[in-house]
């Protein structure tokens, strides 16, 4: 965590900081990522980097942490929005069923990503850190609040009766977030990307693969069908 002297710098210095971290582990990741590179791209001493974090791992957990959190309010109106959302040009709207309004928050989130360089190359440092102290220190509480955030979206899903209301809702938010990542990451590092690939440019052909993806998870959590 940081030390109460971060806490009492100014905003702006915070976030110069903040930004040349997220810069530095985004590019190079937290095993080559350098201090003094973070240091000289913030204006800061080096020596001022030990002053407000115990180190370089706690400096890297604080920069995860943070972005995670931009991420969040980014994704909040859909997180927020499948019960009763008017319908909107860019935000969520009212689904006519659970899987297409994931698909649709899904494409968002990838959006998103597609025009945030800084946050993407955080979540890659993060979800690909080879170092396995490292990687749990880091991704444990980026995924409690993903947790937080998704639980409620699954179990409105299960109260709507578009999931099964014996659904294993802990299940469903396993598998989501291994997807999640996924899917930020693979339009961009198409080595993880796998047989379906998710596109840059062409937003319908994206969608299809998000489509592709996200309905063979669901499909053990939906209601069964009446036979026609």
């Amino acid at each position: 965590m940081p030390t109460t002297t971060w806490t009492h710098l100014p905003p702006d210095r915070r976030e110069r900081i903040l930004i040349a971290a997220m810069d530095e582990f985004g590019t190079h990741g937290y095993s080559t990522g350098s201090l003094n590179v973070i240091a000289r791209q913030a204006g800061v001493a080096k020596g001022s980097l030990f002053q407000y974090f115990a180190g370089k791992l706690d400096l890297f957990t604080y920069v995860a942490e943070q972005t995670s959190l931009r991420i969040f309010e980014a994704m909040r109106p859909w997180l927020d929005g499948y019960s009763g959302a008017a319908p909107g040009t860019d935000g969520p709207r009212a689904a006519q069923d659970f899987p297409s309004y994931l698909v649709d928050a899904i494409d968002a989130w990838v959006s998103y990503f597609e025009t945030h360089p800084l946050e993407r190359g955080v979540t890659a440092a993060t979800n690909m850190e080879i170092d396995p102290v490292v990687r749990q220190a880091v991704l444990e509480p980026v995924q409690h609040l993903y947790l937080a955030g998704l639980r409620p979206l699954v179990e409105e899903a299960v109260a709507a009766g578009e999931l099964r209301a014996d659904a294993d809702v802990d299940a469903l938010l396993s598998l989501l977030l291994l997807l999640l990542p996924h899917t930020a990451l693979a339009p961009f590092f198409p080595a993880v990307a796998g047989p379906v690939a998710l596109p840059r440019g062409d937003r319908a052909a994206r969608r299809t693969a998000i489509e592709r993806l996200v309905h063979p998870v669901l499909a053990g959590f939906r209601p069964a069908r009446a036979p026609d």
